[in-house]
């Protein structure tokens, strides 16, 4: 992204500190920012390209634009509500649309700055990235909550990079944030061969990409954050939904996702008397194998589920995936390394996500048919230690692409079969880990530095957040146990 570019990030970002100050959180106006954007761009869109106008007249941003006062938050406000109502990819980002920015004064300054730029005029890539830096600076402010749906770019791009999806396949993230693995996608397969064909090129924009997440003004940053790289076709890719609430019916050819980490997911029933939130621990489903309240094994057979034959995933999971007791833990870790390729898995360091002190790994897995000799289709795990006497922070020392480069390399993409151990990556037999108690796959072999220099003991509050996430994991390990035994008796 040019300098000016930056510019207009700082300048449009710079006004959500006066907006701060005066009681709109950061997240409010970056959606407020998404609405008058998407209305902006529309108008261009009609002027510059000569494209039918997707908006109906009476909320066109020309409407907007020219108003002030009490008639533009008048104005604001009916346009919100009506193109809440409409489907499609408006209907998506709209959708319980409210206007956040009552004071006259204040939205007409955002009015203001968006309408003194020629948006369409800016480059799709450069375009997207000015977004995806108000998405990042929203998910540096902690307090915002907003982190909890960023997962380091570095780490997607490598997880990308080594999966290597090919113009053709179909992308698929059943939790997807703001969209940080479908764009890394994009821009990968948009580079091969073949991209400028003119009908591959639409197949890739229009066909390739989906995701849900469950949280309605998520949905909305990522469906914008697609629209404005160039990705769709009139239709949102993105749905709010629930992903584990059903079987979609759908295969993908690869699936990406960082599944939000904790025990219980919520979702909306709507009724013929409106909607109602609720909690719920357990999923019906039929083409679940094992009944469980953790969430992250749920989105494991869930994506287990959603894979197509010969399909491959590459899913960020917490430790607890790797080593909780019960029936439902062992089984899926067994079903992972006898019915699919389970051939590889990534230690990532702790210092990396918004949550500190998060001890998360990124489990790459294939789907294969049954072997005729019966064997499991995974024949070794190569695990990567990215964590031993690795420390990272968000801002002083920041995960980088150099950190990841090693792993990429021993990764050996497209030629697994030359594979070679290092220090810091081992290769597990199949039998060897079928015979672990309890199928523990928590397995690490490095010497951790720390434990014997007091000078490399992390921060305070990396220590504190680890003892916490030790403390959460054992509770729920102790409650999977006492569900099982009440299910016994």
């Amino acid at each position: 992204m040019s300098t000016d570019h930056n510019a207009l990030v700082g300048k449009v970002w710079n006004y959500a500190h006066v907006l701060r100050d005066q009681g709109i959180g950061y997240g409010d106006y970056v959606e407020q920012i998404t609405f008058l954007l998407f209305l902006k761009m529309d108008q261009e869109r009609s002027e510059h390209l000569k494209e039918p106008s997707s908006i109906p007249a009476a909320w066109r941003w020309d409407r907007l634009a020219g108003e002030s006062g009490d008639e533009l938050e008048i104005q604001y406000r009916h346009t919100l509500e009506a193109l809440a109502r409409e489907k499609g990819l408006i209907g998506t980002i709209f959708r319980g649309a409210q206007n956040k920015l009552t004071d006259p004064a204040k939205l007409k300054r955002v009015v203001s700055l968006i309408d003194a730029e020629t948006w369409i005029g800016i480059g799709v890539d450069v375009k997207g990235a000015i977004y995806e830096g108000l998405l990042e600076r929203n998910a540096a402010e902690v307090k915002s909550g907003a982190g909890q749906y960023f997962t380091p770019r570095p780490l997607i791009d490598a997880m990308v990079q080594v999966l290597d999806p090919r113009i053709g396949e179909t992308v698929h993230d059943p939790a997807c944030g703001t969209g940080g693995f479908l764009l890394s996608a994009y821009e990968h397969m948009k580079r091969q061969d073949g991209a400028q064909d003119r009908a591959r090129q639409r197949r890739l924009r229009e066909k390739s990409f989906s995701g849900n997440d469950i949280v309605d003004e998520v949905v909305r940053l990522c469906a914008m954050n697609l629209y404005l790289h160039g990705i769709g076709n009139g239709e949102s890719p993105i749905r709010c939904a629930d992903a584990l609430a059903m079987d979609p019916g759908l295969r993908y050819d690869l699936v990406l996702s960082n599944p939000p980490f904790g025990k219980k997911s919520s979702f909306k029933v709507i009724g013929e008397d409106g909607e109602v939130d609720t909690e719920r621990e357990d999923y019906e489903r039929d083409d679940f194998k094992f009944t469980t309240g953790n969430k992250q094994l749920n989105f494991m057979q869930h994506i287990m589920t959603v894979m197509a034959e010969n399909g491959r995933a590459g899913v960020v999971l917490p430790d607890n995936v790797l080593f909780e007791a019960g029936s439902a833990g062992e089984g899926i870790r067994r079903r992972l390394l006898e019915q699919f390729d389970f051939h590889t898995l990534l230690r990532l360091p702790t210092g990396i996500f918004y949550k500190p002190g998060v001890k998360a790994n990124v489990l790459f897995f294939d789907k294969r048919p049954a072997r005729a000799d019966g064997r499991p289709n995974t024949e070794a795990l190569w695990i990567y230690d990215l964590r031993t006497n690795r420390h990272f922070t968000l801002k002083k020392n920041p995960l980088q692409e150099a950190d990841l480069r090693d792993f990429v390399g021993s990764y050996r993409a497209g030629c697994t079969a030359e594979r070679q151990e290092s220090e810091r990556f081992r290769r597990f037999g199949v039998e060897q880990l079928l015979a672990r108690d309890k199928l523990n796959l928590d397995i690490f072999w490095l010497k951790d530095e720390s434990l014997d220099d007091v000078d490399k003991l992390p921060a305070p509050d990396l220590i504190a957040a680890e003892i916490v996430e030790n403390l959460q994991a054992a509770l729920e390990a102790f409650q999977t146990v006492a569900d099982e035994l009440a299910v016994k008796r």
